[in-house]
C-alpha cells in the first residue's frame, strides 16, 4: 500500500521592519534548551503509524517570514507528493495554505486540508505578533475550497494569538470549511497531543 504523503508547513512570525525584528530577538525570543514536545512532531507520527508519510520542510526564515519567499519553497515540494496527500498549516503556515490555495489552482487536489490556529488578519494579539510580509488575504477566497472539498479549520477560545473571531471571519467567507473551535487547546494549540485532527485524518 502506497503511503499518503502530510505536508506540513510550520508556523512563523513577521515585522514590518529589521528595528521591530531586532527588538523581538532581544526581548521576546524565549530560548529553549530542551526540545518541546508538539502534536506535529513525533506524536503525530506514532499516532499515524506507517501508512503516512509526513514531510515537514524548513520554510525560509521563519522568524522573519515573507511570503514569497515561503510560496517559492513550498512549490518546490508540491510535485514531490504522492497523488493521495494533505497539507497542513499551522498558525502562520495556515494563512499561508489560506492564500496559496486561495489563488492558485491545484493540479493534483489533497484528499484534505488542515489549518490549526490560522490567522485571518492582521488583528494578531500577543507582545511581538503583527501579520505582515506578503500574508494578507485576498477579499475572494472560494478557490480554496474548489482546490479541496474537504477545509477543516481548528481555533481555540483560549487561544492569546489568533483570537477565536478570527474563525468567524473565515466562516463569512468560506460557509463550505468545517470551523471547529475548542474550548481550550492550553492557547495557541501549545499541546504535546492533539487526537483530533489524528481521528479526522484517519476518517479519510
Amino acid at each position: 500500500m502506497k503511503k499518503i504523503d502530510i505536508l506540513s508547513i510550520h508556523g512563523g512570525t513577521t515585522f514590518r521592519n529589521r528595528v521591530g525584528y531586532l527588538d523581538y530577538l532581544k526581548n521576546h525570543k524565549r530560548v529553549y534548551m530542551e526540545p518541546k514536545e508538539k502534536w506535529s512532531g513525533k506524536y503525530l507520527d506514532d499516532a499515524l503509524g506507517k501508512n503516512y508519510r509526513i514531510i515537514r520542510p524548513q520554510m525560509p526564515l521563519k522568524d522573519n517570514a515573507k511570503y514569497e519567499d515561503w510560496k517559492i519553497y513550498f512549490e518546490k515540494h508540491l510535485p514531490l507528493l504522492s497523488q493521495k496527500y494533505i497539507l497542513i498549516g499551522t498558525s502562520l503556515g495556515g494563512i499561508f495554505l489560506a492564500r496559496y490555495l486561495s489563488e492558485n489552482k491545484l493540479k493534483h487536489k489533497p484528499l484534505a486540508v488542515f489549518m490549526v490556529a490560522p490567522p485571518f488578519d492582521d488583528t494578531v494579539t500577543g507582545p511581538g505578533e503583527e501579520l505582515v510580509g506578503g500574508f494578507k488575504l485576498k477579499n475572494d477566497l472560494s478557490l480554496i475550497t474548489e482546490n479541496c472539498k474537504n477545509v477543516t479549520m481548528m481555533f481555540s477560545e483560549d487561544d492569546p494569538t489568533v483570537p477565536k473571531n478570527h474563525a468567524e471571519k473565515y466562516r463569512a467567507k468560506l460557509p463550505e470549511a468545517n470551523i471547529k473551535i475548542y474550548k481550550g487547546k492550553n492557547g495557541h494549540f501549545i499541546v504535546g497531543k492533539l487526537p483530533e485532527i489524528v481521528r479526522m485524518i484517519k476518517k479519510l
